[in-house]
């Protein structure tokens, strides 16, 4: 994988809205389209259905689903699903989850949890038939699905930032995501923490593909933009901040940002984002903006982009100087 781009879609549209979208993203040429799992919104796999049947050649799958909220013997039926319906171009997504403690789901064995339900949905793929038992899943001897499935395997992503999580996705994973940033400074940290799995599980150096995805907002009025994306940064720069080794910001600023934000003060929260700081975890201005930041991570070895969801001012909008402007200069 080199030189990808990809877009991202949250699930809070008419499901008729996934196929246009879709459609127009692979019209312009990018290589795939991914639904967020987010909590509290639709299921990934209703608009997922929907973008497989609207196009023919990109990559379609969930960033991300996760363990705790449905069992990988279910992961793996809609795995199975949607490569089916797009006929072979799926591949999964998934992570640890977050704001899994609003629910009362307590966050045990995580490293665990994660690297056995991969285990699980990679064995009814491919068939087997022998049972297995982990420390937290188990499967009865004998074939459980009761239907074809199309590929026996399918591209693993998991979403990852801690060096034990990455190390892990460095043992089994076909490619790392990084949500929720744009900071090249980072990439090469996070080589390092795949790594290390990488060198435990006897692979080479790399073999684990990366990608970093942040909220995006384009427009030809870039200050507009700006002024978008940082409310919404200001939700979700205190969750992921703390994670990234590279960028220092004071305790206190993160909490003052978070208070506002749970007191719905998004301009007041805004505020209290600077330039630097944005470029660093979202995607925002103009075209060239954009241009510049993509090809600052690709330069530091990143091996896709994903443009997260809202793109622009308006959908469509956003989707088309993606798609004419930024897309283009990325290939050339």
């Amino acid at each position: 994988m080199s030189r990808q781009v990809s877009i991202a879609l949250q699930g809070d549209k008419p499901l008729a809205r996934y196929g246009e979208l879709a459609a127009l993203a692979e019209g312009y040429g990018f290589d795939g389209v991914s639904v967020y799992a987010d909590l509290g919104f639709q299921p990934a796999i209703g608009p997922l259905i929907e973008v497989a049947r609207a196009t023919s050649r990109v990559r379609v799958g969930p960033a991300a689903l996760n363990p705790y909220l449905l069992h990988p013997v279910e992961i793996a039926g809609q795995i199975a699903q949607l490569d089916a319906v797009s006929n072979g171009r799926a591949y999964l997504g998934i992570a640890r989850g977050a704001w899994l403690d609003t629910l009362g789901v307590t966050d045990d064995r995580h490293l665990t949890r994660l690297r056995e339900a991969v285990a699980v949905v990679r064995h009814l793929l491919s068939g087997q038939e022998d049972g297995y038992t982990g420390e937290v899943y188990r499967l009865p001897v004998g074939r459980l699905f009761r239907y074809p499935v199309l590929r026996p395997a399918v591209p693993i992503l998991i979403g990852a930032w801690g060096p034990k999580m990455l190390a892990v996705a460095g043992e089994i994973a076909d490619e790392v995501k990084v949500g929720g940033s744009t900071n090249p400074d980072l990439v090469g940290e996070i080589r390092r923490r795949l790594a290390v799995g990488e060198e435990r599980a006897g692979r080479l150096p790399g073999s684990v593909a990366v990608c970093f995805g942040a909220v995006t907002v384009v427009d030809e009025d870039g200050q507009r933009a700006r002024a978008y994306v940082r409310r919404e940064a200001a939700r979700y720069l205190p969750v992921v901040a703390p994670m990234d080794p590279t960028v220092a910001i004071p305790e206190a600023t993160l909490m003052e940002i978070q208070r506002l934000v749970d007191a719905d003060r998004l301009d007041d929260a805004a505020m209290l984002v600077p330039d630097d700081l944005l470029d660093r975890f979202a995607f925002a201005g103009t075209p060239e903006q954009v241009v510049t930041q993509a090809e600052r991570l690709f330069t530091a070895g990143v091996d896709r982009i994903e443009f997260g969801t809202p793109h622009g001012l308006t959908e469509d909008g956003g989707l088309r100087l993606l798609g004419e402007r930024v897309l283009p200069a990325l290939r050339r």
